[in-house]
């Protein structure tokens, strides 16, 4: 979904949560790319001309060797996808394509990881005091 800014208008917040959906399913049913595994589309961001939109997607393996070759995979289709996209939107500009590896989950799970482990140390300090 779409991050709520107040400089961008509700309209391209809906355009850009249509893009994230229709992208999703192109990449999904339609990209024969091998290099392209299982990936989620966690948002989209377009300028407010519509005519670029950056693309984050996670994918289920985090190493940097699959981050790389996803992130090739979908750079050398995005005229395809970008393609692909136009048969399904209809807007006055179609935005070009830049796809970006969001590390937010990544980070996150291992913020959240550090927690866990803080909170066992400080049960442990507790039942030994």
């Amino acid at each position: 979904m779409a991050k709520h800014s107040k400089t961008m208008p509700a309209r391209g917040l809906r355009v850009a949560d249509q893009i994230q959906r229709d992208l999703a399913e192109i990449i999904a049913y339609e990209l024969k790319d091998p290099r392209v595994g299982m990936i989620t589309l966690t948002e989209v961001q377009l300028t407010p001309d519509y005519a670029h939109a950056k693309v984050f997607f996670t994918t289920l393996a985090d190493d940097p060797e699959t981050v790389r070759n996803t992130v090739q995979g979908l750079s050398k289709a995005a005229g395809f996808i970008r393609l692909q996209l136009g048969k399904r939107v209809t807007i006055h500009t179609l935005p070009e394509l830049h796809f970006v590896h969001d590390q937010s989950t990544a980070r996150g799970s291992a913020l959240s990881k550090l927690i866990d482990e803080a909170n066992a140390t400080r049960a442990l300090d507790a039942d030994e005091g």
